[in-house]
């Protein structure tokens, strides 16, 4: 976990989750494309945004960390409802 996480780590510096990037830097992070994440902002599902212009969408980094590890299964029996967000260490 990183210091804002309540952890004494300092891997990421102070504000680094909440900083705002780009389709493509946050597809990379993902490990999808960016037409993904503009079907998912069309049809539901996909991470929180940021529109910032009408023309322009922006991603927290806290935000699609925190929606891919809701999304952390250990089996294809689970069905998620596991520990918060805040309570997995999102930095592994």
């Amino acid at each position: 976990m990183n210091k804002e996480m309540g952890s004494s780590s300092s891997q990421y510096p102070v504000g680094y989750w909440d900083q705002l990037v780009t389709e493509k830097e946050a597809a990379k992070f993902l490990g999808y494309s960016v037409r993904a994440l503009q079907n998912w902002r069309l049809r539901g599902g996909g991470p929180p945004y940021v529109k910032v212009s009408s023309r322009s969408v922006r991603y927290r980094r806290g935000d699609f960390r925190d929606w891919a590890h809701e999304r952390r299964r250990t089996s294809t029996s689970d069905t998620g409802g596991g520990a918060p967000p805040s309570k997995l260490n999102l930095d592994d």
